[in-house]
């Protein structure tokens, strides 16, 4: 079976490093802004979105809480990514329905740890 990872960041040097991290083992997909993520996993269904929060148009978080509200997609697994590492930032991620939280810089395997933990385990 194929896992999707949906990566949603406007600057494409880090969907880039992170597809490079991660293409080994999943399909990923890739969105430069919170609009086109609603878009694709709406149309894709990953089985995981990892989502920068600070992007021009619609930040991470909206784009966060819609995809949890949104019926087809409100069980996919929303990882934040971002260089903002602060515990209000990451409460208030948490209430608009993120599942985890990644700082920037990260290691690689940092980043295959954190997705491995919020994918479905019947997936992988």
């Amino acid at each position: 079976m194929v896992i999707k990872i949906l990566i949603v960041d406007d600057q494409a040097p880090i969907r880039q490093l992170v597809r490079g991290i991660l293409s080994d083992e999943y399909q990923v997909l890739e969105a430069a802004s919170g609009e086109e993520a609603l878009q694709v996993a709406r149309e894709e269904i990953p089985d995981l979105v990892i989502m920068d929060i600070l992007m021009p148009g619609m930040d991470g978080l909206t784009a966060c809480s819609q995809i949890k509200c949104h019926p087809v997609t409100s069980a996919i697994p929303v990882l934040v990514l971002t260089i903002i590492d602060y515990d209000l930032n990451r409460r208030f991620a948490e209430n608009l329905g993120a599942d985890g939280y990644i700082t920037k810089p990260f290691t690689p395997d940092e980043l295959r740890q954190a997705v491995a933990k919020h994918l479905n385990p019947a997936k992988i």
